[in-house]
């Protein structure tokens, strides 16, 4: 990685910035004071709202360990991009990341302050963000993780599981767990109820809403439900599901 291109900001304070953001019918500035100073913040930066590693790995993984980094300190997760807010409330809704703070930089000057700033018009982008991640104490830098300086988009340590592990190294992350559902199904019911009597967060995929017949099929090689799927596992049922816990 090149040192020069991406600078590491440890030890320093971030830049000094005021955003622009739409709050429902109104807007809102917010200084970088209001977001770092007397708290622990992480941070993540992408290239781009509703692109597909941001909107498939990179921002849903921070949004589902938040619950764990607050466990272990962290006052809120920032995820920043050069988009404007329209966009970063519009991408915040479809991947429906109450969890975390979505930032828009859309002129890119807290992306420049931190050296980040990269030329993706080849794409058509314009000026973006480089990707990486980064630890703030009362909005001074306590550890970056850059991407490393290579073509395309690497991801390859800005992820949530990587700032975890520095964070808290003997913290457990939860599997990823999906429930597939249907209204007013009293077994659904149930085995929803099993994973909140474990504290165990999961996504809930509605049939008819989110998914189809066909879908869960072809996922479970079953046709009712629930279906209940752990770290990539496919456990079953309410009645599997029990099993399992027992």
């Amino acid at each position: 990685m090149s040192d020069q291109r991406f600078p590491n900001q440890e030890g320093k304070r971030v830049p000094d910035v005021t955003f622009a953001i739409r709050e429902g019918d109104n807007w809102v500035s917010k200084k970088t004071s209001d977001l770092f100073d007397g708290k622990t913040v992480v941070v993540f930066s992408l290239p781009g709202a509703f692109t597909p590693t941001c909107s498939s790995t990179h921002l849903p993984r921070y949004n589902e360990l938040a619950k764990v980094f607050k466990k272990h300190g962290v006052d809120d997760i920032v995820c920043v991009s050069v988009n404007d807010t329209f966009v970063m409330n519009a991408w915040g809704l479809n991947q429906e990341a109450a969890n975390i703070t979505l930032l828009p930089d859309g002129n890119g000057l807290f992306t420049e302050g931190m050296g980040m700033l990269v030329d993706k018009s080849d794409l058509g982008f314009g000026k973006r963000s480089w990707r990486y991640s980064m630890l703030v104490k009362d909005g001074v830098v306590e550890k970056m993780f850059i991407e490393p300086d290579l073509p395309g988009d690497p991801f390859e340590v800005s992820d949530a599981d990587t700032m975890l592990n520095y964070i808290a190294p003997e913290a457990e992350a939860q599997e990823s767990v999906s429930v597939i559902t249907k209204p007013g199904c009293p077994h659904c019911a149930r085995a929803k109820s099993l994973l909140a009597e474990k504290g165990i967060d999961f996504e809930e995929i509605v049939l008819g809403r989110d998914a189809t017949l066909t879908s869960l099929t072809a996922i479970s090689g079953r046709t009712t439900v629930p279906q209940v799927f752990m770290g990539g596992k496919h456990i079953g049922g309410a009645d599997d599901l029990e099993n399992y816990f027992a």
